[in-house]
């Protein structure tokens, strides 16, 4: 378990003999096993999926450590109801906030954790379902043919592969069969330089398309090499684009196995090197949010919750897509911390979550040092802070009893 859950974080750290604090939740996770043991928050969130408040996120985690877990330790736990407070009105719909505590003993029943946690439940916004790929890919596929197969080829190498006549040189696309100038039927290609400007565009409001959230622009991009091109135009406000705006080419990352060629400003920030805000401090922590890092980390937290890891599902309640869990969440923020201050300990984290941190995306987490004890650590992805944590050490690195 300790193996999986830092592989699937990236958690280089030495766990000698004991069990990574962040952890705790994942020892008393339910997993799929019928028959599971009621917690003391099952009646009130049933009461609720029955009222239509069928969305859940969790949005606070508390943890406090008396001391780290052994290797081989057998723990106990109780949990207590917190309450409810609502109905509130959220980003995500109305809901209500649920809270519970959880609290870890050992075989001579001593504390050695205790944990507040937090959820929302709400009434997902009712949106057109969309039908999702099998094996949870991007439903949207492009068709791939003998005419086309290497331009596909050429955007997974990294590549805007513009079809050229072998004969007379003439470039065209989309690509085809046939030249049109000559008529031949031999032809190569040739890579794009990848900038452009706006030849026209339209900004898509309806019909819901997965993966995008209106209104964004779609653009007919016409390249230095004199062919135009269909694409998205990323990293801007719809508002901002106008025609012959000039742009640059830019890969987005559907699912594992699908990139797509778009479209940003060519003034925009390089994604390969990404702006520091303003007094970033150095060593930040920046994470590739793949669709198979957010179900890997989710599975490795026993969390087998669908908008974890059904991009259909996710899309029904309300989401853009999958999106990464609380348990993952505070296990990077301590990764952060430990690789931020070497030879620490922890004595708690408290972590309060805000925008969703969704497959495709990047996690940059940052941190402050208040005091010897305090850091106050930040993660940001595309759509604002993902985490906000302040997270507590012990008195000194290895004096914690273990």
């Amino acid at each position: 378990m300790i193996r999986n859950w830092t592989q699937a974080l990236g958690d280089t750290g030495t766990w000698d003999g004991v069990a990574p604090p962040a952890m705790i939740q994942v020892w008393s996770m339910p997993g799929l096993a019928a028959g599971r043991a009621r917690g003391a928050a099952d009646e009130p969130l049933r009461l609720l999926d029955d009222s239509g408040y069928t969305g859940v996120v969790a949005t606070n985690c508390e943890q406090t450590y008396d001391r780290y877990v052994k290797v081989g330790e057998r723990l106990r736990s109780t949990m207590r109801f917190g309450g409810v407070a609502g109905p509130k009105k959220t980003a995500m719909g109305e809901g209500y906030f649920v809270t519970w505590y959880q609290t870890w003993y050992d075989k001579s029943d001593r504390r050695v954790a205790e944990m507040l946690f937090r959820v929302l439940k709400f009434k997902p916004v009712k949106r057109p379902r969309m039908p999702a790929a099998k094996g949870g890919a991007y439903p949207l596929r492009p068709a791939v043919g003998a005419d086309t197969a290497f331009f596909w080829d050429g955007v997974n190498a990294g590549e805007l592969r513009v079809q050229r006549c072998a004969d007379c040189g003439t470039l065209r696309h989309p690509p085809g069969p046939m030249c049109p100038s000559c008529n031949s039927v031999r032809r190569d290609h040739v890579v794009a330089s990848g900038r452009g400007e706006v030849h026209s565009y339209v900004v898509h409001h309806h019909p819901p398309v997965p993966g995008r959230t209106p209104p964004y622009v779609v653009a007919v991009v016409e390249l230095e090499e004199g062919v135009r091109i269909v694409g998205n135009v990323n990293g801007c406000p719809p508002e901002d684009v106008r025609i012959g705006m000039p742009v640059r080419l830019t890969f987005e990352r559907m699912d594992d196995e699908l990139t797509l060629p778009q479209w940003t400003p060519a003034d925009a920030p390089s994604p390969e090197e990404p702006p520091e805000e303003p007094g970033e401090p150095e060593g930040a922590l920046r994470v590739e949010l793949t669709p198979t890092f957010v179900i890997a980390t989710a599975l490795a937290t026993r969390d087998f919750t669908p908008v974890h890891h059904d991009p259909g599902l996710a899309r029904a309640q309300g989401s853009k897509d999958i999106f990464i869990n609380i348990l993952t969440s505070i296990g990077l923020v301590q990764r952060y911390v430990l690789e931020t201050v070497p030879g620490a300990e922890l004595a708690s984290i408290r972590l309060r979550l805000g925008a969703p941190a969704y497959a495709g995306d990047t996690l940059a987490l940052t941190g402050e040092r208040l005091d010897d004890r305090t850091l106050e650590v930040r993660g940001t992805v595309s759509l604002g802070d993902h985490v906000t944590a302040t997270v507590r050490l012990s008195t000194a690195p290895g004096s914690r009893d273990r």
